[in-house]
């Protein structure tokens, strides 16, 4: 059986924090993405304790602001790809707007860092939401181009042969030769 999920990322995460935090009686603010306020000082042993038991979530602690303002910049992209009201704004809009930054200056900070631009960036994350609805939904190309918010199922294509080096529906079959395969054994 294969149950299908929506689940909020941001929200996970802040209640992730939340229990951990409050479970080291650590008085806090949550600031923006990704942004945790310490109120007061925070002795090196319970901050260690709270580094290690945020491990297994995937939450690490940066140690600049650029790193984690790339991070933030990288989180509010997949929550902007996951958000269906989010289809008809500008990528440069929602992340000036979410970020509280000039689209410029994140662009600027984003392509020193990781020596690509946010646009690549996008791109690659559409790709990957992509191939997970290829191998995790019944979904069609069609279908899948419009909840990425393609303009047309060509275009999907064009950017996932150029990105993965295969065609969607070669995938597909690869991935189901796979699939089947590992069934067999």
């Amino acid at each position: 059986m294969t149950l299908f999920l929506k689940y909020d990322c941001h929200l996970a995460c802040r209640t992730i924090l939340k229990e951990h935090l409050e479970a080291l009686n650590i008085s806090y603010t949550l600031g923006n993405l990704g942004e945790l306020h310490i109120k007061g000082d925070l002795d090196e042993s319970k901050k260690e304790a709270l580094e290690n038991s945020l491990k297994k979530y995937g939450i690490q602690f940066l140690d600049d602001q650029k790193s984690t303002l790339v991070e933030r910049i990288k989180s509010a992209i997949d929550m902007m790809l996951r958000d269906e009201n989010a289809k008809s704004v500008k990528v440069s809009t929602y992340l000036a707007d979410k970020m509280n930054y000039s689209y410029s200056y994140l662009s600027n900070i984003f392509s020193e860092s990781t020596f690509t631009s946010i646009e690549n960036f996008v791109i690659l994350r559409k790709v990957d939401f992509a191939k997970q609805l290829i191998c995790k939904t019944d979904l069609t190309l069609t279908e899948i181009a419009f909840k990425l918010n393609y303009s047309s199922v060509a275009h999907l294509s064009g950017q996932f042969k150029k990105t993965t080096g295969l065609t969607p529906s070669t995938f597909l079959r690869i991935m189901k030769n796979k699939k089947d395969y590992a069934e067999e054994v």
